[in-house]
């Protein structure tokens, strides 16, 4: 099997397996209770947060748990908006986020919230001055990826944080789901507020997510009942799930040493092996790219039968986002950045972990030329 599937989940690591159940079968108790078991719980998902806290190079009080990057990314927009709609209600986002944070944005807007969303390059990158001539004095949120979970693009967050550093009642969220690990990121030096993670991206469990939030910097709960989190969020911690998404982290990061060079290898291979073919159109952009997502369409043929059609091959990729994949709707990413309505249906993603080798990508070439033999009759219909 191949799986090129890794910006929808990756394969949890052995090692975060075993420490999932350990945990679970020997500090099940809830951490919130006063007996000892309940201390020692408690104990343990305190040295989880100052793991991740020193990975980060954050402060252990400014990390948070959550039940995954959607949590995270509706705790940071609407807990923003809660919090400081006195201030005003305006935020600024773009036409290209997940579904995650646009979804709350419009849910947001029907409470009488303005929202912009800012317009891409044809190579789906936002504008610095966009966002600089999108700011009022009713703005209060500007939140933007750092990495497009689609096709890519890398959004110039550190350049729109130092922007943002000279309007002091702008609170400004990151979305690094797909980036954490694969592309540079300063929390501290960037002006970064906010901070969406989530561990299933890194070879974590389902289930646990980490919001990043700065010292000081206030928000309004979304789940109310209990003193968890620091009143920040509700419900009986998943231990078993924070304390193995401390180990995911620790062991993705100790990776990007090793073998992001390899990582950055198999990408341009396999850009190469597509531009080879002139039924097939990237849409991954060429500069300011991860390198670990590869978009691309076969022209005349649907997304939805590629992905079929190189599971035949016991290889896994994939259309859309995850979280919107089985809607079968034409990418609204690759819409934004211009591309036809067919382009945009017939799209797919080819996304990589460390775990990936350059032998499954060379596999993955001589599939392609197979199965584009397959529907060429069909592609020259269509053109």
């Amino acid at each position: 099997m191949i799986y090129f599937d890794n910006s929808a989940t990756t394969r949890p690591f052995k090692e975060v397996l075993e420490t999932f159940q350990k945990v679970n079968q020997s500090f099940f108790a809830n951490p919130s209770s006063l007996h000892g078991l309940g201390s020692k719980v408690d104990k343990l998902i305190g040295q989880a947060r100052v793991q991740i806290a020193n990975i980060l190079q954050v402060g252990e009080e400014e990390i948070y748990f959550t039940s995954g990057g959607t949590e995270s990314n509706n705790l940071a927009i609407k807990g923003t908006a809660l919090q400081f709609s006195n201030r005003g209600k305006h935020i600024i986002t773009t036409s290209i986020e997940h579904p995650s944070v646009k979804q709350a944005c419009k849910q947001l807007e029907a409470y009488g919230f303005t929202v912009t969303y800012l317009p891409v390059t044809r190579e789906g990158h936002v504008r610095v001055e966009d966002v600089q001539n999108a700011i009022t004095d009713k703005t209060i949120l500007v939140s933007i990826m750092h990495v497009n979970n689609e096709i890519g693009s890398i959004q110039p967050i550190q350049q729109i944080g130092e922007l943002l550093k000279t309007y002091d009642k702008i609170v400004f969220h990151v979305d690094a789901v797909q980036s954490i690990g694969k592309v540079n990121l300063n929390l501290m030096n960037w002006g970064i507020d906010l901070c969406t993670l989530s561990s299933h991206k890194f070879h974590g469990l389902k289930g646990t997510g980490i919001l990043y939030k700065r010292k000081k910097l206030m928000l309004s709960p979304i789940i109310s009942g209990g003193e968890q989190e620091n009143y920040l969020r509700s419900g009986t911690e998943n231990t078993g799930g924070i304390v193995s998404t401390a180990k995911a982290l620790r062991m993705h990061m100790e990776m990007v040493q090793t073998n992001l060079h390899s990582l950055y290898a198999i990408s341009n291979y396999l850009k190469k092996e597509l531009s080879k073919h002139e039924e097939i159109i990237i849409h991954s952009p060429s500069e300011n790219g991860a390198p670990h997502i590869l978009n691309f369409s076969l022209r005349g043929i649907k997304g939805e039968v590629l992905v079929h059609a190189f599971e035949e091959y016991d290889i896994y990729i994939s259309t859309t986002s995850a979280c919107s994949s089985k809607q079968k709707a034409p990418s609204e990413t690759l819409l934004q950045m211009g591309k036809t309505s067919s382009l945009a249906e017939s799209a797919v993603r080819i996304s990589l972990s460390y775990e990936n080798t350059m032998e499954e990508a060379e596999r993955f070439s001589k599939v392609l030329t197979n199965v584009i033999a397959q529907f060429r009759t069909v592609i020259r219909r269509q053109g």
